[in-house]
């Protein structure tokens, strides 16, 4: 079961890497309401973009993603894995959710985003590294906290009758 439930989270992974993947298909400045503030405001300084497209872009990315995250950990706990009361429900979502947060912070923020140049917006090379060591340090700390508070809010959620 285990193995399963590790082979979902890289699903989910692999689902939060198709999503940026289209989202910057056009260029980098399609996502650049995921990059710092100093960031977006050079882009709008450069006319690359303005400050209603970062917001319409941020708001669609999270109408899209939460759903559709948390829609995907519940058909596989539940529909597929069948999970029963809080105690299988939450270390399922737990395990899931946690390899998307590996995945987003080694393979897309530390080596897609920190070693290509994939994620280059021109006109903001001098503010790279767009992820500093001190933002992964709050993304991580804020990720490992942040899922296992999800995690335990689905799993009460869904066990409540």
């Amino acid at each position: 079961m285990l193995l399963q439930v590790i082979l979902e989270g890289i699903g989910l992974g692999v689902l939060l890497i198709l999503v940026c993947a289209i989202g910057i298909r056009k260029g980098a400045v399609g996502m650049v309401h995921l990059y710092s503030p100093a960031v977006q405001q050079r882009c709008v300084k450069l006319k690359l973009t303005t400050h209603e497209k970062i917001k319409r872009n941020s708001l669609l990315f999270k109408a899209v993603c939460i759903p559709g995250y948390i829609g995907y950990v519940l058909v596989c706990v539940y529909g597929i894995n069948g999970a029963h009361g809080f105690a299988a429900s939450f270390w399922q979502l737990l395990v899931i959710l946690s390899v998307m947060n590996l995945i987003d912070c080694f393979l897309i923020d530390g080596y897609w985003v920190g070693h290509t140049n994939a994620w280059t917006i021109p006109g903001t090379e001098d503010l790279k590294p767009y992820i500093t060591a001190k933002d992964k340090q709050k993304k991580w700390l804020f990720g490992t906290v942040g899922m296992a508070a999800i995690a335990a809010a689905l799993a009460a959620m869904m066990t409540v009758q």
